[in-house]
This record gives C-alpha cells, structure tokens and sequence, in this order.
C-alpha cells in the first residue's frame, strides 16, 4: 500500500534539474549581489567616502530619532571613553561614560526622563494638561528636567541653591522654566531647596483654585497624593478627592484634563534608581564586553553608583564599586566607619548650614533611599579635596582635551587612588562616570580669580605627584 501512494515519487529528470538549478541561481543572485554590495559599502571608511565615491543610501529605521527624548541615555548609547593619559601611567583601563553627550549635558538626563515616564505610566502625570514639575536640584537635574518637560507638554519649577554656578541658572531660564533661588540650608529647615519644592507642589492646587474662587468664596484645598515610591507627591485641582487605582471612565476623563504638581524627589524617587540599573548598567556591561574590574562613582542622590553598582555586581561579584567623596560630605566616613560624619563638623567648627566646596552635585550629609541602595554594595571609599579636583580638571585638558566639570573630574582622581590601594594587573578596567562638562562651571569651578580667593590652588602637579606615589 505504501508502495503505491508513492508510486508517484521519482527523481527528476536531467533536464528538469538542469532547469530548477538555473531558476535557483538566477533568482538568487540579485539577493547575493545586493548583500555584497551593501557589505563592501559598509566598510568604507570616512575618507573614502570624501572622494566622492558612489555609496548608497541605505535607510535604517534607528537612524532616526524621535525628539530630544531619543538622543538620551539607553536611547542612544553614550559613548565610553579611554582616558588616555591616566590609563598610560597607570597601567590600567580607565573609562569614563560620557554623560555628558547628553542633550541635557549631564547624567541627570537619564533620571529625569526616567521619573517623569514612570509618572506618566502611574497615571499621575499627562501631558498638555497645564501641569508643572518641581524639583529641588543643585542644577543639573533640573536643566534636565526643564528640557525633557517641554518635550513631553509639561511646566517646570526648579527651586535651587543661591550658590551655584550661575551658568546652570542662566540654562534653567533659557529652557522657560521658573526658577527660585534660595539659601543653602540643613534637610531639617522648611526653607532647604528640597523641602521648598515639596510645598510649592502641594501648593500648585491651591493656587489653581484660586483662580475659580466659587461664589461663596469656599475654597476647596489641593488634594494630595503619594506615588508607590512614597515620595513623589502630586497635587490635583479637581474639586473632588479621587482614588488613583480606581476612577470610573467619566471620572477619569474629567481628571486627565486636569492640571497637576508634581512633585519629582530626585533623592527618594526610586525611579533614580532604576535609570541607571536597567539602563547605564546594562550599557556599561555591553560596551566593556563584561570585561569590567571596577565601577568608579559620587553620590548625590545616590540613584548612579546604586542603580550602576548593583547591575555590574549582579553579572560579576567581584567587581569593586568604590565611592568618591568631595569635602564636607559624610559618606566617606559612613562607608568607612558606618557614621555619617565629616571632620569639618567636628565640635566647634560645625557651621549650620553645608561646608563650602567648589565641587557640585556630589556629596551629602543624609541617607536617602537610593543612598540606602548603594550603601551594601559599596566595597570603598575615597575622599577628594577641592584642590585634587581642581587640578585633576586641568590636567586633563592639558593631556586629553577634555573640558570636563568638578565631580567628573573627582571621579576620576578617586580612580588614580584606587589603583594605588590595590594590586592591580596590567590591563585590568576601571569605570567611571563623566557627568558633565564644565561648560556649566565657568563661574566657580573654572574661574581662577574666585579659587584663588577661596585659596584653592590650581597646580597639575597634585595630580602627577598621586600618579606617582
């Protein structure tokens, strides 16, 4: 039986293989030559193709980026740069991502875009409803957050120290948001830039109403709510309270079109975190082929050396994470001693409000919670005077060309210290974070006159004297 249903099974004859072969090749063989071509093109160099030879176009649908949004972090890869000088006399790798490509100039970048797309996923943020985010920043966070919210439709508030550079407030202006600058001040006064932003997003309700005062002049109070994080706030002007989790669709409707505070909290936000463990992380790991001994980074918020420190940690133990602190900071004393605790603060010569420094955006006297999600996986410590960093930036526009900002430049003398403490081999990597550039310090930490009047001196030799040693 079997025989007879293939009966009609048989080889084909010479001629119709003769024939099946050449439709194979001939169909074929546009296919083959397109892949060759396109290969052979691929491979030309710039300075080929500056002669004016033939090259196609080839369109590729991640050529083209959507917005300002697409040119940030994970979106479009930062480059890891060798620092040349450093790694030549050291005998190590050592890499610094590039942050600062950013188009908000700074790492900052990736946290904000991050905080407000979690927003927008919780619900507690829509776009072109008139809403506004506050922030309480140093500066680099909130030119991110100003340049990512007129992207996506929003308002911005930043409330920010009065002595930072003034570069970072020009930028803040220029991008349309409202900026308030007030005195530095301890996380426990109400008037601390944080705390500031806080109560102006709880306000924005209020003062919405305000404008609809009813005709028995009864104003109803901003109603306020906490995301999962248990830290960002938000404040709506509906006239009524509501449960996020469970509006019905004529109420949802209704709220969608309402205007919103929010609140971002860069320090307890856990979405700081997540930026950096699903995204810089990850990068980082790619870019080195894994091939990473140690990761290099200050703390601000804490989100950086958490969010990249456990990612590197989880694909490979024995990676070092190592911290880098700038004066007046206690996280070197609470890495190394488990006391928040700077000597500057000792009886006698604490001063209310933070110790001076030239160094911005690292550094802090608290823990926050992404600081409480480093802290266990934090293997190091390395204290930075401002006369290390100062002289660790010139040096290396001297020997890299690199025009790079204060905590960059600490990052990368902590790294110079970490290789003097331990044993490494030739060849072994370190990475570090360039965070920004110091197109943003020309007031302070770029400014000469004003180190020499804080008696900062400015000598490359510091730095030539600890490649040494």
């Amino acid at each position: 039986m079997l025989r007879r249903l293939f009966s009609w099974l048989h080889w084909p004859s010479r001629t119709a293989l003769k024939y099946i072969l050449y439709g194979a090749f001939f169909g074929y063989l546009p296919l083959v030559s397109r892949a060759i071509l396109q290969f052979r093109w691929r491979k030309k160099t710039r300075s080929d193709l500056a002669h004016n030879d033939f090259c196609p176009i080839v369109s590729r649908k991640d050529d083209i980026l959507f917005g300002v949004v697409g040119l940030i972090g994970s979106n479009c890869n930062t480059p890891l740069i060798r620092i040349n000088s450093l790694s030549d006399a050291l005998g190590v790798e050592i890499l610094g991502k590039a942050e600062y490509l950013n188009p908000g100039g700074s790492i900052k970048d990736r946290v904000a875009l991050r905080m407000i797309e979690d927003a927008e996923k919780s619900g507690l943020l829509h776009p072109h409803t008139g809403s506004r985010i506050f922030e309480g920043t140093v500066g680099s966070t909130g030119i991110s957050i100003a340049t990512i919210a007129k992207a996506r439709g929003y308002d911005a508030t930043i409330i920010i120290p009065d002595d930072v550079a003034e570069e970072k407030v020009k930028a803040l202006l220029a991008l349309g948001a409202d900026v308030e600058r007030v005195r530095p001040a301890s996380i426990v006064d109400k008037k601390q830039y944080v705390n500031l932003a806080r109560q102006r997003a709880a306000q924005f309700g209020q003062s919405s109403l305000e404008k609809k005062v009813s005709e028995t002049n009864n104003l109803h109070p901003p109603h306020l709510y906490t995301s999962p994080s248990s830290s960002v706030l938000v404040s709506t002007t509906s006239d009524t309270p509501f449960d996020l989790n469970s509006v019905t669709q004529e109420e949802s409707t209704d709220l969608l079109s309402k205007p919103r505070g929010f609140f971002a909290d860069q320090f307890e936000n856990k979405s700081n975190f997540d930026a950096h463990f699903y995204g810089t992380g990850p990068e980082i790991w790619r870019q080195t082929n894994g091939r990473i001994d140690a990761f290099v980074s200050g703390a601000g918020t804490g989100g950086t050396i958490a969010g990249v420190g456990q990612y590197v940690k989880s694909r490979k133990k024995d990676v070092i994470v190592a911290l880098c602190d700038p004066e007046g900071s206690g996280l070197y004393n609470k890495v190394k001693h488990g006391v928040m605790y700077d000597s500057k603060e000792s009886e006698g010569t604490k001063r209310r409000h933070q110790v001076d420094t030239v160094v911005e955006g690292i550094g802090i006297n608290r823990i926050t919670n992404n600081i409480e999600l480093a802290l266990p996986i934090i293997d190091d410590s390395y204290r930075i005077t401002d006369a290390e960093a100062v002289s660790m930036s010139r040096y290396l526009v001297k020997h890299d060309g690199l025009f790079l900002g204060s905590s960059s430049a600490c990052n990368l003398v902590a790294c110079i210290k970490l290789v003097k403490r331990m044993a490494w081999k030739e060849g072994q990597t370190i990475v570090t974070i360039l965070c920004d550039s110091g197109t943003r310090h020309y007031s302070k930490f770029w400014n000469d006159d004003y180190l020499s009047k804080a008696q900062i001196p400015v000598d490359i030799q510091i730095v030539k004297n600890l490649v040494a040693s």
